[in-house]
């Protein structure tokens, strides 16, 4: 398990405008950001301390709205804007400050966090002059700061004795939560867990979602029941399918019951920040994602001779570098040997090709090829359809094997037999078709 911590990022999309407004979006390096922000803000012959302590409230905001994708999940394509209505005031193109951008650089990824919370608190902060807020006294911590106090207590004094700095946190390109691909039935993943987590949590809020039993991180009949609920709720088309629309308004929806962007915030624990999938694979990891991997490396290797074909199992080996290295080259993607959630993009889309277009001389395979998601009851297509002509093929010999209908359906007697295949050959009994039970049909349907 892994918990996804919040993510500095190397840049930030900011609109120079309004949210609504027809203005340019730029990219600027978040600590270029940090430090327009401050000098546009701040005086640069304020105290130490309270530069320091309002430097803080200024990373975390904005950490605040990139972590909770504020503005992403209401459809804008950026992540903060340079509007102090709304956000911070960012001027493009000005000048800064030396002891500013000295102080940026040496705190840039450490943010504010309060109680037990993991996400970047939303520091919200006024002038103390012309405006009075509920958060940080710009001014009034230059009060403070006179009267001795750190920044950490000139922090707490606006926003409570709970709150502490999370510190050194991980800087890189953070992928955005929606994973660039619809989540049906048979998907699996973090991304599946992160849709589960949330519609629990808006279900408190809006209880005609049904309830959602917990998974492996796989998209069930009762996940996709409770997303069509929540479309039906928020006059989405009613597919159970996550399309970025459904994503983001899901995401829209939890921040919001949440109260993610207040002071008053219910936070997120690291309990829900935990994920049962590393968002990076490597030498040693194992679980049902490396055998995912594993398949379609496998199946690529086999029609790609710059990929080498080396035997591998559910354990991240040697084998696994070698191959994913290969793979990564053959696709212009960085070449580490650990698996990223960008090489995963590529390799679905690439197995999809494999799936969509079978050279001639492999068409005898076509139908062993697995189809790129979990199978499972109550689902149904070719796909089904497919798995059960190798059931049948084992059924001939197997007497033991309950039986099956070739009917696409995934119903009940399909069901049966694929949890008696789990017992006999070793897998967890849970009804569910991944790509090592599919193998191992297939490897069984040639007897």
């Amino acid at each position: 398990m892994a918990i996804r911590y919040p993510v500095v990022p190397n840049n930030i999309v900011v609109h120079l405008g309004s949210p609504s407004s027809n203005s340019r979006n730029i990219t600027v390096p978040f600590t270029s950001y940090i430090s327009n922000v401050a000098a546009s803000e701040l005086y640069p012959t304020w105290p130490q301390n309270a530069l320091i302590a309002n430097i803080y409230a200024i990373i975390s905001f904005t950490m605040n709205r990139i972590y909770n994708e504020w503005y992403r999940s209401k459809g804008y394509n950026f992540d903060i804007t340079s509007s102090p209505a709304y956000d911070q005031t960012y001027t493009e193109n000005r000048s800064t400050y030396e002891n500013i951008n000295n102080i940026v650089q040496e705190i840039f990824n450490n943010y504010v966090v309060k109680g037990k919370g993991i996400e970047p608190y939303f520091t919200s902060y006024c002038d103390g002059r012309k405006l009075i807020c509920n958060g940080l006294s710009q001014w009034g911590s230059v009060t403070l700061a006179n009267q001795g106090k750190t920044p950490l207590e000139i922090l707490k004094n606006y926003y409570g004795n709970d709150i502490s700095i999370k510190y050194d946190a991980e800087v890189g390109d953070g992928t955005i939560g929606y994973p660039g691909y619809d989540i049906e039935l048979g998907s699996f993943g973090n991304p599946v867990l992160a849709i589960e987590r949330d519609l629990k949590r808006i279900r408190n809020n809006y209880p005609a979602i049904p309830e959602i039993p917990s998974s492996p991180g796989i998209y069930t009949n009762d996940l996709a029941n409770a997303v069509k609920k929540f479309q039906e709720i928020f006059n989405l088309p009613v597919t159970g399918v996550v399309n970025k629309a459904t994503w983001y308004k899901i995401k829209y929806i939890y921040n919001s019951v949440k109260k993610l962007g207040d002071l008053y915030s219910e936070g997120i624990t690291e309990e829900e920040a935990t994920f049962l999938y590393n968002d990076k694979l490597t030498l040693g990891n194992s679980g049902i994602d490396v055998e995912y991997i594993h398949y379609f490396l496998d199946a690529l290797a086999f029609l790609d001779p710059d990929i080498p074909r080396l035997k591998t199992n559910s354990i991240y080996s040697e084998n696994t570098v070698t191959m994913v290295k290969a793979f990564q080259k053959k696709y212009g993607l960085p070449v580490t040997g650990d698996f990223t959630y960008s090489d995963w993009k590529v390799l679905k889309e690439e197995y999809e090709k494999i799936l969509s277009f079978v050279p001639d001389k492999y068409k005898y395979y076509v139908n062993e090829l697995y189809p790129n998601n979990f199978l499972m009851k109550g689902m149904s297509g070719d796909d089904i359809k497919r798995y059960q002509r190798l059931l049948l093929k084992i059924c001939r010999f197997d007497k033991s094997i309950p039986g099956v209908r070739v009917n696409g359906i995934f119903d009940d007697l399909t069901d049966r037999s694929v949890r008696k295949l789990q017992n006999d050959y070793g897998f967890e009994i849970n009804g569910i078709v991944g790509p090592l039970l599919w193998r191992k049909t297939v490897e069984l349907s040639k007897r």
